[in-house]
């Protein structure tokens, strides 16, 4: 290939000609300097005529006179910082077949939380540094030269130079450790083919516990020193997810050791770096005395989100970030799937209905996207990690199961794991792969899901023994978009035991009901679509269909489920003024005795969304919907009070802590008044059995509705707080109000 450097300027992805095989790295990170050295080498396998290598590279120094490709010196070299890339020119045509790319780098342990970064931590007091790789989506490339998209798998053979004392960890496990006076060299056994956003590095002071799955593979959680205690619940939950998914996806997992450690400074969630997932501390940490019930939840859906990935994004890969929600999807949903087993008392699924939830608002927006989004730069990929990548691609997972059977679907997505495994994989080879092992169309139904933005609401209409069904784009705005979907449709009547499955392929189709409602009458019938709200879309029904849901959600005849799917698409279909406030102040009514955590989570945050919405348009009205959404909440409130109760469920400590927030939120004098009270109590005992963590946020708002511009008192007071508390979580809460 002639020309020069200057040709590569502007190339969204990297050139095909050469693709690296193995890496060797040597890295020496300057906790106190905050720079780095590093030296590397590539063995690279040439497949086209060339006398350039294109590789990335960014906010490093590279030695050109470093710089050797098999015995020769490049003659131009070109680093295009805009591009992020590092062009290589030889003076002839490199040799086709394998050879050894090698150079000398420099950089600065930035203080970004991506790349190679610093984190701060203290030790007996005193401030130290510690050294964090954060390398998801395009931040490998900040710290080693590199082939930095997800095809270009490659073997890594790591070896860090760190001071003795500290602990250094890696994807894998240690090999052997050399101690030269202050300085110790360790090095990593060569890592199976992976991608460079999964290679991950962790230098600084850690204890660490310990346990096995049950194949022996070894699991540990690192923590800073001191709180070790606070990874037990995260240790357990990551081995039983880690022997679940073995037999889930059919396949052991694949490496000999799996880390997970948390970081005081993490800008993400936590990242599924292979062998050594990294976590904020929030996000891994729970202690018994000081964290809320949601708290630990959340911790068990973080650690089985990340652990899924070691199969599902790390051993079978996206092969470019259009299909991100192949990681992050299936990641989501099959953390909830992990969690159900574990915690069967949690109703986990139900649960999941908040994820749902979240993607069908967001998805109702004019500016939404589709989940495969065309991806053409490196700077556009971190606009794609949303709602619509993870709460709707993990929805449409479980739409598409549904569709097939849960065994079905299983048996097929562990074909697919076998035959992508240590490779990558797009989307269409997922579907083909559930297309041929179902006999099910599956590529035709789920590509007008992934492709097009939006979803649709199906509007249902009794006309006489037929349910007509129609289905238009829903938005928020109350307009339709051009949409079309091809809707797996479920229906149930008077009874889950009647119950009907189909597509609905066009704008239109009839279901014939005779048969199927004859023995219902009167206030017993009723129609439900969208069993258990599998499917991803909202349903309008006509006034005679909706009265006879509320009666059954009167007579407590429906599904958790289904009671949120109701109360969920009426709020949306109001929004959208495509029915009335007063028909779902109505509706609400009907939830006035229900005291399910899952349902009332669902209930609450309807309500204070109609009442921020009735407050910014029609505060005449507001002061009288806010008394009728209290008094439908106070019930629940009044039954599981301020005070935890012996053997309550997990469900019920969360319940407390939702409606306390949402009666102090509605301007509730009596709570905000207790709410207050014992904080009061709390500031003088912070270990008082009055104010326990779940309840801390409740107290936390009313104490900041009494914060004015000449009554600063409570925000001082909650900020000292803040700044004394050592605990992430109760960092969090704090800021959360």
């Amino acid at each position: 290939m002639a020309g020069s450097p200057e040709q590569f300027r502007g190339q969204s992805r990297l050139p095909r000609f050469a693709a690296p095989l193995r890496y060797d790295l040597v890295l020496r990170p300057d906790l106190a300097a905050c720079t780095f050295s590093g030296s590397g080498s590539a063995a690279v396998a040439v497949s086209a005529p060339t006398r350039f290598l294109v590789l990335n590279a960014a906010e490093l120094a590279v030695d050109r006179s470093s710089i050797r490709f098999q015995d020769w010196a490049p003659t131009e070299v070109a680093q295009f910082e805009e591009d992020e890339i590092l062009v290589l020119g030889f003076g002839r045509e490199l040799p086709l077949g394998e050879g050894v790319l090698s150079m000398d780098f420099t950089g600065t342990l930035n203080d970004q939380m991506r790349g190679f970064y610093r984190s701060k931590y203290e030790y007996n007091g005193e401030a130290r540094n510690m050294a964090v790789t954060q390398f998801e989506a395009a931040d490998a490339r900040r710290c080693f030269p590199c082939w930095d998209e997800p095809a270009f798998k490659a073997k890594f053979k790591i070896t860090l130079e760190v001071p003795a004392e500290l602990v250094a960890l890696s994807n894998m496990p240690v090999v052997k450790e050399t101690v030269c006076g202050p300085l110790k060299t360790v090095y990593y056994e060569e890592s199976p083919l992976m991608s460079t956003y999964l290679v991950a590095i962790v230098v600084g002071l850690f204890d660490y516990i310990e346990s096995s799955t049950l194949e022996g593979t070894k699991v540990r959680v690192y923590t800073q020193v001191g709180k070790t205690s606070q990874g037990k619940f995260a240790l357990d939950v990551g081995v039983k997810s880690l022997d679940l998914f073995k037999d889930y996806f059919a396949t052991p997992y694949p490496l000999p050791k799996l880390d997970m450690i948390a970081i005081p400074d993490f800008a993400a969630g936590a990242m599924e770096n292979y062998g050594l997932v990294t976590y904020r501390e929030s996000a891994l940490l729970y202690d018994e005395q000081l964290s809320s019930a949601s708290n630990k939840q959340q911790v068990a859906i973080t650690v089985a989100h990340e652990l899924a990935h070691q199969w599902f994004g790390n051993l079978v890969t996206m092969e470019w970030w259009t299909h991100l929600w192949l990681n992050e999807g299936f990641a989501s949903w099959v953390s909830y799937l992990a969690v159900e087993s574990i915690f069967p008392e949690w109703n986990n699924w139900t649960q999941f209905l908040d994820e749902t939830t979240s993607g069908l608002r967001l998805d109702a927006l004019a500016e939404s996207h589709p989940i495969e989004v065309d991806v053409n730069h490196a700077s556009e990929i971190d606009a794609i990690f949303d709602s619509i990548s993870y709460d709707k691609g993990a929805s449409v997972i479980r739409m598409l199961q549904s569709y097939l059977g849960a065994e079905r679907f299983q048996k097929a997505l562990a074909s697919y794991i076998k035959k992508y495994a240590y490779s990558n994989a797009k989307t269409e080879d997922l579907w083909a792969v559930l297309e041929e092992e179902t006999g099910e169309p599956v590529k035709d139904l789920m590509t007008t899901w992934t492709k097009q933005q939006g979803y649709p609401v199906i509007y249902a209409k009794l006309n006489g023994q037929d349910l007509e069904l129609e289905q238009a784009q829903f938005l928020s705005d109350g307009s339709s978009g051009p949409g079309m979907w091809i809707v797996p449709m479920t229906a149930c009547c008077g009874s889950y035991d009647l119950n009907k499955k189909f597509l609905l392929k066009g704008k239109t189709d009839t279901m014939h009901i005779k048969d199927f409602a004859a023995t219902q009458s009167g206030q017993n019938f009723w129609i439900k679509l969208n069993i258990d709200q599998t499917g991803f879309y909202r349903v309008k029904y006509d006034d005679e269909l909706a009265a006879g849901l509320e009666n059954a959600i009167k007579a407590k005849k429906l599904s958790l489920m289904d009671m949120i799917g109701i109360v969920e698409d009426s709020y949306a279909l109001s929004v959208a003024c495509k029915q009335t406030l007063t028909s779902l102040l109505r509706l609400l009514n009907a939830y006035r005795h229900e005291s399910d955590y899952t349902i009332l989570s669902h209930v609450t945050s309807v309500c204070l969304s109609v009442n921020k919405i009735s407050t910014d348009a029609n505060p005449d009205l507001s002061s009288d919907i806010k008394k009728l959404l209290i008094k439908l909440l106070l019930l629940a409130a009044k039954r599981v009070g301020w005070d935890p109760k012996d053997g309550e469920s997990h469900l019920d400590v969360m319940l407390r802590s939702l409606l306390l927030i949402a009666l102090v939120k509605l301007g509730h004098e009596e709570t905000i008044n207790e709410g207050i009270r014992r904080f009061h109590i709390f500031l003088e005992d912070r270990k008082t059995p009055l104010l326990p963590p779940d309840n801390r946020k409740a107290a936390y708002l009313a104490v900041m509705r009494t914060v004015s511009t000449s009554n600063r008192a409570g925000y001082d007071v909650l900020l000292k707080i803040y700044k004394e508390t050592s605990e992430a979580q109760e960092k969090s809460r704090i800021l959360g109000v």
